[in-house]
Parts: structure tokens; C-alpha cells; sequence
């Protein structure tokens, strides 16, 4: 079989860029669609057809990423995107009522952990994100889901069984995510801390995940750092910015020690924000650097904003 030429080779077809051809890396840049994704809906569903050089690489118009972000669009309302095609290109209004493919996708997971079957639930989560960007995938499908299990979890009987098989699931599926992306890229990393206490925060991973997407280094450290050491590894890792995630309560009055002699931005993440939500809007004034974020999706589009990814 022979094997497709890469989308992204530094110098194919130089002439077609320079006349504003885009090549399937930049779509990813500017779309948050990753290549893997747009590839699939391309071979599967005919949803983006791009243009091919004599050489066989992907080029893309202006007009081919405005597509996908009306697939985006559509996307986020609910529906599947084996229906979006259709939707499209007979230009229809959204009808009053759509069966939501993330519903199906949720209860297929949910089932899946009920019967701790690790096969199924890897392989539904595969799928889901070879078809969906990060982002949506994270708004749509998996911040959803940890919100039900929440709730499910409450005095059921067998609750911290499951709990402990899809959050140790949870954190080897994005660790081993984040060792191979982290392979591939290069420069100042993120140093994001589960700071906290509390072992297998699934929202950090989807946060450490959403963020290494963008193409950005990530470090976790799973486990709080004492304030005297922070400086230390930020001395080593030299990090573009350090991402405090914790879903309990902080004590505010060692925020000023644990952040001082650290030269890069910071962000504290996670349901602390809500719980000190007055006190943390005086330190964000008074302490140089520091932001909120209260969750994956807050974090990664308040480092867009300062540039950092």
C-alpha cells in the first residue's frame, strides 16, 4: 500500500502558497481542528475537500476554513457529524430538534465505565476523537460526562469503584497523550500543578490534554510542591508560564510565598477560583502575573490571550 505524502513538508509546492494556499497545518493553527481530524472528515464523509498539487499535498482555501468553523458551529449544537454534510450544502436552518450525537457518545461511555470495560471505553473515546477537535470534544462530550458521574457518584453504592477505574483510566489515556506530543514539539514548556491534594484530578488532565493540543510542551507535576521548591523548578524548567489547578479550598495566606521568585506568568485553575472567587480578584491586583481561570476551557483561552500558546 501506498502511503499518503505528508501535508505539512516544509518546502511542497512553495508557488501555491505564495498565491494563498493554505496548507493543513495552518487550517489547524487557525481552525483548532488538528490534521488527524481533518483528514478523517475529508476520507469519511467528504466534509472539507481540499485542493491536491501534482505532488499530492492538501492545499486550502479561505473559504475551505470558513467550512470547517460552520462544521464547528454545528458541531457544538449536537449534531453528528455524519449528518453535517447535508446540512450544509442544502444551506438548512437548524431544525427545532436534533438527536445529539454527544448524547449517544456520553451514554456509550457511561455504560462503559459502569462495566469497567477499559476495551470499550478506550475505544469509543478513539473514535470520538479522531472525528472532533479537542475543544469541542472537552465543552461537549467529557465536561458533560464528569459532571453526570458527579452526580451519579452521590451515596451509590460501588461509587468509588468506578471513580477510581475511570480516573485512573483517565489520567493514563491524556499522560500517555501528553508523553507523545510532548516527543514531538519543542520549547519553554507549561508547568501545570495539581495543587490540590487530591490524587487523579480528571479536569487537570483535561486541561494538561486541551493545552498540548495547541502544540505546546506540558509538564504535570500530579502531586503539590512545597513554596521553597517552586522557584526550583521553574529554575529548571524554565517554564512559559506555571498553572496551579486545584478543586478544593487554598490557603491564600501562602500565595504571596509560593509565587514569589517565579519570572513567568501564572494561573490558578480550577474550582478554587469560585470558592475564593472575592479574595482571588484582590491577589490577581496585587500579585504581578498572577490570572484565573475556573476551567479547561477558560484556561486554554485565557493563554491564547497572553500569547503564551
Amino acid at each position: 500500500m501506498t502511503s499518503e505524502p505528508m501535508d505539512d513538508e516544509p518546502q511542497a509546492d512553495a508557488e501555491a502558497f505564495e498565491d494563498g494556499w493554505l496548507p493543513i497545518r495552518e487550517v489547524a493553527r487557525l481552525t483548532g481542528v488538528n490534521a488527524v481530524t481533518l483528514r478523517a472528515w475529508e476520507r469519511r464523509y467528504g466534509l472539507i475537500v481540499p485542493h491536491r498539487t501534482p505532488k499530492g499535498h492538501r492545499l486550502y482555501s479561505t473559504a475551505h476554513v470558513d467550512r470547517v468553523l460552520t462544521i464547528l458551529t454545528w458541531l457544538n449544537r449536537g449534531v453528528s457529524v455524519s449528518q453535517v454534510k447535508q446540512l450544509i450544502d442544502n444551506e438548512q436552518a437548524p431544525p427545532p430538534s436534533v438527536e445529539s450525537d454527544w448524547d449517544r457518545l456520553r451514554q456509550n461511555l457511561l455504560e462503559a465505565i459502569t462495566a469497567l470495560a477499559e476495551r470499550r471505553l478506550d475505544d469509543t473515546l478513539n473514535q470520538a476523537m479522531s472525528l472532533y477537535p479537542p475543544r469541542t470534544l472537552c465543552e461537549q462530550l467529557l465536561m458533560p460526562l464528569l459532571a453526570s458521574l458527579e452526580q451519579r457518584w452521590q451515596g451509590q453504592f460501588g461509587a468509588q469503584l468506578e471513580r477510581v477505574f475511570f480516573y485512573s483510566w483517565l489520567r493514563s489515556k491524556f499522560g500517555a497523550r501528553l508523553y507523545h506530543n510532548n516527543r514531538q514539539v519543542s520549547g519553554a514548556p507549561l508547568l501545570l500543578i495539581n495543587h490540590s491534594d487530591v490524587p487523579m484530578e480528571p479536569h487537570l488532565w483535561l486541561t494538561a490534554w486541551l493545552l498540548s493540543s495547541a502544540d505546546c510542551p506540558v509538564e504535570v507535576f500530579d502531586w503539590p510542591l512545597p513554596p521553597g521548591e517552586l522557584p526550583l523548578a521553574c529554575e529548571y524548567l524554565k517554564p512559559r508560564a506555571v498553572l496551579l489547578y486545584s478543586s478544593k479550598s487554598l490557603n491564600l495566606a501562602q500565595l504571596p510565598r509560593l509565587l514569589n521568585n517565579i519570572d513567568c506568568p501564572t494561573l490558578i485553575i480550577g474550582p478554587t477560583v469560585r470558592i475564593h472567587s472575592a479574595e482571588l480578584s484582590v491577589s490577581v491586583s496585587e500579585v504581578p502575573g498572577l490570572t484565573l481561570a475556573e476551567d479547561p476551557l477558560t484556561a486554554q483561552t485565557t493563554l491564547q490571550s497572553l500569547g503564551l500558546i
